[in-house]
């Protein structure tokens, strides 16, 4: 892919991310630079940024990170994927050590760091958490995701639940290291909650108030306040 143009902004996201609230911001502050949303593999999201393939990129933590500027989202809890009639779904949620002995599924694009996790691993490791999902349904072996994976790849007769004592799932935001420029650092105000008056949130300064706007604003903070004390209000307040 080649490198993004400086008129746009291109944003790569990992699956079960969900940057449409961020682009929908986005559209309504920066409306002259396109945002172009780009799927990337788990394993690649780290690269496309440091190749410039993506401008920044939604990634998950642990991950080689070296060139990177890296700042933290949100943390994902960690559940457990079974057919609607196993007999772990008798529950809220699910203990980690309830899932001693389970056949647990690997797939290549594994993503939740848990080193000690319960289970015993199939020898079959499927390529992708999608085709994992389908031997979940067959009966082979659990599946432990990030939440957002699980609803992703949702299939009727599969469903969840959180597995308390696992680790959660870091989301974090990436772009290359070093001064940023104008339209990232106004997405990493975006996606940090700043509002667009914020002097870190936008690349230009608010234009000052013209002498009849500052007239106007004046005139409407006296009839306001000509408005609060009137006397019958007054008058309710004494006893």
């Amino acid at each position: 892919m080649a490198p993004s143009s400086s008129r746009s902004l291109t944003l790569g996201y990992v699956p079960g991310a969900t940057p449409a609230k961020w682009a929908r911001n986005w559209a309504q502050r920066r409306p002259e630079v396109p945002l172009q949303l780009t799927l990337v593999a788990a394993a690649d999201a780290a690269d496309a940024v440091r190749t410039g393939a993506v401008d920044l990129a939604v990634l998950r933590l642990p991950a080689d990170t070296s060139g990177l500027a890296v700042i933290p989202l949100y943390e994902e809890t960690a559940v457990v994927v079974v057919p609607v009639d196993h007999l772990l779904t008798a529950a809220d949620d699910v203990a980690a050590a309830d899932l001693h002995g389970e056949p647990v599924l690997l797939p290549h694009d594994h993503v939740l760091d848990w080193p000690d996790a319960p289970g015993t691993p199939v020898e079959h490791r499927p390529e992708t958490t999608q085709d994992a999902m389908e031997l979940v349904a067959a009966g082979v072996g659990v599946l432990m995701v990030p939440q957002s994976l699980a609803r992703l790849y949702h299939r009727k007769d599969l469903t969840f639940r959180p597995i308390s004592g696992a680790p959660s799932c870091a989301v974090a935001l990436a772009v290359p290291e070093g001064p940023q420029s104008a339209p990232i650092e106004d997405f990493i105000g975006i996606v940090r909650g700043r509002k667009p008056g914020s002097s870190r949130g936008q690349s230009q300064p608010m234009p000052k108030r013209t002498a009849r706007e500052k007239t106007l604003a004046k005139q409407a903070a006296r009839a306001a306040a000509k408005t609060d004390r009137k006397p019958g209000r007054a008058k309710r307040g004494r006893r």
